[in-house]
């Protein structure tokens, strides 16, 4: 007997290139015929040819079954598509319209005396403010977040851990206004503590905390119970367990989580406006006196309306995703730095 016989028939490898470019054309030469401006709709058009194709001549010639499997794997291939090509498109859009307008001069001066229509101002008294303001709220959420967690999994049991859970789960959908609004009714009007970076870093904390606990409890749950029974076997004490076998354990995860919370107050806009109340000149001290931070100023720029305040917008809103990214990596190494080295 052949053994040729016995393999099922396939398509060439070449054949997904020759149908993508089959669809290339086809969708193009639809959209032209038909007048279609917009290339996302030649696209979408091309799409929807090669899918169809796709499937029909799978279907001839491989069969129902793997027609059927290549059908599944172009509707995950979309799917990731749909969701890349908006923040591609987000970022190359800032990038191409931001980078002319940032510089050292930019990044290293105040808009102190420059007016909405003048060129020339810099960033460096709302680069502060952000650093300033999330500093605070990370000394203020993370220790709270993280011990929340610990006593979650490792010792919370009965109504106080479950009413803990719900209060959680509650402040994750809190809108970042009503924190705003929280902290200004009770840290500015009722206390007249005035407007400052700290009244800010508090909103900011509020919001960052349920995301520390809620991520945190989850990776302590993956930590598998058996290290913590060979602890405690050994005489260990549950505290120093936790200390030394569980967190580190998961602090990969942990680290993450963190980040991603940092990443979710890093751009909030409403706290800040309502709480820092916004700053022209540079102000060093978190602690008392109005301040700016990137996305007030992006905010305020934009609002102005004139070109030059645009091009001031769009250079912060590159400067402001440049510091998410760079806390991301910065995160990244510390978890492979800390995460526990396995032999091998």
């Amino acid at each position: 007997m052949n053994v040729s016989t016995l393999r099922p028939p396939r398509l060439p490898r070449w054949s997904m290139a020759a149908l993508a470019v089959g669809s290339l054309a086809l969708g193009t030469a639809v959209g032209l015929v038909a007048g279609l401006e917009s290339r996302a709709q030649w696209g979408l058009i091309a799409a929807l040819v090669f899918v169809a194709a796709t499937f029909g001549l799978a279907a001839r010639v491989e069969g129902r079954r793997f027609a059927v499997d290549r059908l599944a794997s172009l509707l995950v291939w979309a799917c990731f598509v749909v969701a890349v090509l908006p923040l591609a498109s987000l970022i190359g859009e800032t990038v191409a319209r931001g980078i002319p307008g940032v510089s050292w001069y930019f990044l290293t001066h105040s808009m102190n005396g420059v007016l909405s229509w003048q060129e020339g101002g810099g960033i460096y008294h709302a680069l502060l403010g952000t650093v300033e303001q999330v500093a605070l709220a990370c000394v203020l959420a993370i220790p709270i977040g993280l011990l929340t967690a610990v006593y979650l999994v490792e010792y919370g049991r009965g109504r106080l851990a479950k009413a803990i859970t719900f209060f959680v789960d509650v402040m994750t959908g809190i809108p970042s206004i009503v924190a705003g609004l929280f902290i200004l009714s009770l840290w500015i009007m009722m206390l007249d503590l005035g407007y400052s970076g700290l009244a800010g870093a508090l909103a900011l904390a509020i919001l960052m905390m349920p995301i520390v606990v809620r991520s945190t409890e989850e990776m302590l749950k993956l930590v598998p119970n058996e290290l913590r029974e060979a602890s405690l076997a050994m005489g260990v004490p549950q505290w120093r367990t936790i200390l030394k076998v569980v967190l580190p354990t998961a602090i990969g995860g942990i680290t993450t989580g963190v980040m991603l919370s940092i990443a979710r107050i890093a751009g909030e806009t409403a706290p800040i406006i309502l709480l820092v109340f916004g700053n022209n000149m540079i102000n060093g001290n978190a602690l008392e006196g109005a301040q700016s931070s990137l996305p007030l100023f992006v905010y305020e720029q934009w609002g102005y309306g004139t070109e030059q305040a645009y091009d001031r917008a769009w250079a912060a809103a590159l400067v402001l995703i440049a510091f998410v990214m760079i806390l991301n990596l910065l995160a990244r190494g510390i978890a492979r730095w800390k995460a526990p080295k396995t032999e091998g």
